[in-house]
């Protein structure tokens, strides 16, 4: 692979590997980057303990969403500068009566979580992941549980029995039960995963389970230029952003730098710690309160600071090109993606654009602009909510990648770097 640019953070392609491989689920990412802040002298606080008042590296998590931040050699009214990301992807989830049978096969039924592109989750090795809630006395405890076996096949019709032989209509209700084996008497899936997570079965009372895709992540092409993975949105964000916040940490300037990773953007946010919750408005009222502010400082704070939204961006296909707006081509390896929608679907406006092309200037890095065909439906990101919810500025940016929302999705590997110096020096900009 061709050595990018000299960098301002640790990032880089094979690290967002093994990230993405660490953390099949929300709660896998936060355990993820739960370990890496720890490694670098961050501390985890809970929401139901009094914080403590002096400057440091703090962090705390609420199920699948985590907050970072650093208020080392910074006063109690210094604003915040927010990298934002969500730790959801769109996948097959287990339904909570999960032991199915037809033809003599034993299934798992399994129901889409978000906008999974369902025909690449066909014919896959499939393991599981997420977490328990199991009983402990009289009190219930949460178990993380990943399981890296092929247990799971989602089978697709064999051409022969397709009516035109171009494809099938996949129905979430009928065709996306997983195979695990064969036989007329059901087994039960949750003993199963019970039994791998080394807990009683009787023990547990909940679950949020997700399939995953086996295969490793790879740096590919051949001139391994290129990022073949799963979950890329929206890992490529949390690994970058979490890249961004060490690097900050270790070279503080004057504003408080701040990770916000949610869980369920792909459902909507709607959520106890989602970004319509108010996980992000109470972390950063309680740094300014803990610190010896009171309401006011945090409104004056809270007027001063400002968010990037960082979610990935569609690259130009290169087999569909006429997707894609012309005037706005869009490239893998072309470095970070300025996303700005008139009817805001994305949170840009000129001030955040602003912001966010200076920090791409002040890390060397070239910048994208994108903009979604007209006359097709455009996604959307945690940029909006977060703005309408906090009243912060807000600007959406991403990594260019193709193949959103597939089981396995590609991006350039030069791009890692490039887009987690974006964030740093945007969470620490230059006077």
């Amino acid at each position: 692979m061709i050595d990018p640019m000299p960098s301002t953070t640790w990032a880089d392609a094979q690290g967002l590997c093994t990230f993405v491989d660490a953390s099949p689920s929300p709660f896998h990412v936060c355990a993820t980057v739960s370990m890496l802040l720890t490694g670098n002298g961050f501390t985890e606080l809970h929401e139901t303990d009094s914080w403590p008042g002096e400057p440091g590296r703090y962090f705390l998590v609420r199920g699948g969403s985590l907050i970072a931040w650093s208020t080392e050699g910074l006063g109690r009214t210094a604003p915040f500068r927010i990298v934002g990301g969500h730790t959801d992807s769109p996948n097959l989830r287990v339904k909570q009566h999960p032991d199915l049978s037809s033809a003599g096969w034993q299934l798992v039924g399994l129901e889409p979580y978000g906008g999974a592109w369902l025909n690449s989750w066909l014919d896959r090795d499939l393991g599981i992941s997420g977490r328990l809630s199991v009983r402990a006395g009289n009190a219930v405890e949460e178990k993380l549980v990943r399981v890296d076996e092929p247990i799971l096949r989602v089978p697709q019709l064999a051409i022969h029995l397709s009516e035109d032989r171009k494809g099938v209509h996949l129905d979430p209700q009928r065709h996306l039960n997983g195979v695990w084996g064969v036989g007329s008497e059901r087994r039960s899936f949750i003993d199963f995963v019970a039994d791998r997570a080394e807990v009683p079965a009787d023990a547990v009372l909940g679950w949020e389970l997700m399939t995953h895709d086996l295969a490793p992540s790879a740096l590919v092409g051949t001139e391994q230029d290129l990022v073949s993975a799963p979950r890329l949105d929206n890992q490529g964000t949390c690994y970058a952003g979490t890249q961004a916040l060490l690097a900050a940490a270790e070279n503080p300037g004057d504003r408080v730098p701040v990770l916000a990773l949610f869980d369920h953007e792909e459902v909507g946010s709607m959520s106890d710690r989602g970004a319509f919750s108010d996980l992000l408005s109470t972390v950063l009222e309680r740094i300014v309160l803990g610190r010896g502010g009171g309401r006011e400082e945090f409104l004056q704070t809270m007027a001063g600071s400002i968010c990037a939204s960082g979610d990935m961006a569609h690259a130009t296909h290169p087999n569909y090109p006429e997707r894609h707006e012309p005037a706005h081509h869009i490239a893998v390896n072309g470095g970070p993606v300025l996303k700005v929608n008139q009817n805001l679907r994305y949170a840009t406006d000129s001030a955040g654009a602003g912001a966010f092309a200076l920090a791409c200037d002040q890390a060397g890095v070239p910048l994208q602009r994108y903009v979604h065909r007209a006359d097709l439906p455009c996604g959307s990101t945690i940029g909006p909510i977060t703005a309408s919810r906090t009243g912060l500025s807000t600007v959406d940016v991403g990594a260019a990648q193709l193949g959103m929302h597939s089981s396995r999705e590609l991006m350039g590997a030069r791009d890692v770097r490039a887009y987690s110096d974006a964030l740093a020096a945007f969470l620490t900009p230059t006077a």
